[in-house]
């Protein structure tokens, strides 16, 4: 039963940072931005962001832009969801996308006949 209760407040934090990623004025935080998931600890005291940009040369700045806007996030989070704790926000690049993309790439050059041969 917690393991769905973490499951929500995982989506609930998911669909929250998403909006207020609109909101902010850090000129390092551009483009097409997502979060792609969140992990949050059992105890509410972290919550992990995986965030994916669809410029890959500018995720190191988007992760930057995104932590030093983490307290005012964080501020925010704390104002729309009703916890005792509000969790820490640690962000991290997620790369899943980017892999798919490569995997879906091979599977078609299989599909082909260009494939790696043995």
């Amino acid at each position: 039963m917690a393991s769905n209760r973490i499951g929500r407040i995982n989506e609930e934090i998911q669909r929250e940072l998403s909006a207020l990623i609109r909101t902010l004025k850090d000129p390092r935080v551009r483009g097409l931005v997502s979060i792609t998931a969140v992990d949050t600890t059992a105890d509410l005291r972290y919550a992990k962001v995986y965030v994916s940009v669809l410029d890959r040369g500018d995720v190191g700045e988007v992760v930057q832009g995104l932590k030093s806007a983490g307290g005012y996030l964080r501020r925010e989070l704390g104002r729309a969801l009703s916890l005792r704790y509000t969790p820490e926000l640690v962000f991290e690049r997620d790369d899943s996308i980017d892999k798919g993309a490569h995997i879906l790439e091979v599977l078609r050059d299989i599909e082909r006949g260009e494939g790696e041969k043995p």
